[in-house]
């Protein structure tokens, strides 16, 4: 249920292992939060813990992914534009070098690979960023993809192992017999199955109080701009310090950092901003002044360089800050994935391996316990209404 690049993935897992799978979305596949993403592959923004070790796995599962997927169909692969580019972070205060520096000693620890650059090192490396620095640290594995199209090759891979993709199909209610579900009320008719896995992303929450289950998984605005086509300016995907705290923070108001990137087309991605707005999908010309203000700060030679569009889309959001992944303490047959807030691409490929481990009862790559949907940060909203047929 949802066919966006977590959803894509965990088909593609489920039906390589033999298992019939249907995908079932009420848009169309990777139209919603997938097609206003980045399309990072990150470890540089996690600190130690389960996070950082589920993007870890998911880091060293990508190539092998793609490179199952050329071995099908070489076209999708190559649209995917897998690019381990590496990240570099910027710190412009003293305060940020120190905390940056603190942090990437905790992330070698973990096993993550920094490099801490010197001024030369960084103007060899990036030289258009600001010279107005006091720390930076690079970060070689780092990657990104086009989002997209990432999700169409994990799609294309799942139907051509025996998966079945229904679009413009709405879950609107679950049908349980003897307590599990068995299957689910659509805006096209029921469909039945053994296992029913919640991939929804922003709207798991609501997905989820459909199935008459409680989930905490909110929406969370993030915005971004696109520059017009302009000649290499931006080799690394560079962010400045700010942009771990904006991603941790549970603040409701606005958060931005300054996040800048460029795609193989030639323009420049600029974010990022977080904010909880509940579905609220207008753009703010307040948020886009911020998010251009700190890219500006880390690239001034961007003021000249036009903006053509800006996009803004929704993060799934989990108060603890965690993915949530496993089965359903209260209703069997029901597995939920999400909840990955702004890493949803760069994780989809470890929590599809993950869910699949879990479903089939595999030894898994880590260890799930932190993911588990019994925990207080997911269970502890408010009772999710039911909406359910029993027989």
């Amino acid at each position: 249920m949802g066919a966006g690049i977590v959803g894509c993935a965990c088909a593609r897992e489920l039906a390589m292992a033999g298992l019939e799978v249907t995908v079932v979305d009420r848009g169309s596949a990777a139209s919603a939060t997938t097609a206003h993403g980045e399309g990072n592959v990150l470890v540089s923004d996690k600190g130690p813990g389960p996070e950082l070790e589920l993007a870890q796995l998911s880091r060293r599962l990508w190539p092998q992914v793609l490179a199952a997927v050329a071995e099908r169909s070489e076209h999708a692969a190559r649209a995917v534009e897998w690019e381990p580019k590496g990240g570099i972070v910027v710190s412009t205060t003293d305060a940020g070098a120190r905390e940056l520096t603190r942090f990437a000693g905790g992330q070698r620890t973990a096993g993550v690979r920094t490099e801490i650059l010197d001024a030369d090192a960084l103007a060899q490396a990036e030289p258009y960023v600001t010279r107005e620095h006091t720390a930076a640290v690079h970060y070689p594995e780092d990657g990104q993809v086009q989002p997209a199209a990432a999700a169409a090759a994990l799609l294309t891979d799942a139907l051509a192992a025996g998966a079945a993709l229904c679009t413009g199909r709405e879950v609107l209610g679950a049908v349980t017999t003897g307590g599990r579900i068995t299957g689910v009320r659509t805006s096209t008719g029921l469909l039945e199955a053994d296992w029913f896995v919640n991939a929804a992303g922003p709207w798991a929450g609501e997905l989820a109080g459909r199935l008459g289950v409680t989930l905490d998984v909110r929406p969370r605005r993030g915005d971004v701009l696109v520059t017009t086509p302009v000649p290499p300016m931006v080799f690394h995907k560079v962010y400045d310090a700010d942009y771990v705290g904006a991603v941790g923070s549970s603040a409701e108001d606005l958060q931005t950092s300054a996040v800048v990137e460029s795609t193989r087309g030639g323009s420049v991605l600029i974010g990022s901003s977080r904010r909880r707005v509940g579905f609220d999908d207008r753009l703010r010309p307040e948020v886009l002044s911020a998010v251009a203000a700190k890219a500006l700060r880390l690239f001034p030679a961007l003021a000249g360089v036009p903006v053509m569009r800006a996009y803004g889309g929704f993060r799934p959001y989990v108060p603890d800050h965690l993915p949530v992944i496993g089965a359903d303490p209260g209703l069997p047959g029901l597995w939920h994935v999400g909840g990955h807030e702004g890493a949803g691409i760069g994780l989809s490929v470890g929590s599809a391996r993950l869910l699949r481990e879990l479903m089939l009862g595999q030894p898994t790559a880590m260890d799930p316990t932190p993911f588990r949907v019994d925990r207080p940060a997911v269970r502890g909203g408010a009772t999710a209404p039911v909406n359910e047929e029993t027989v």
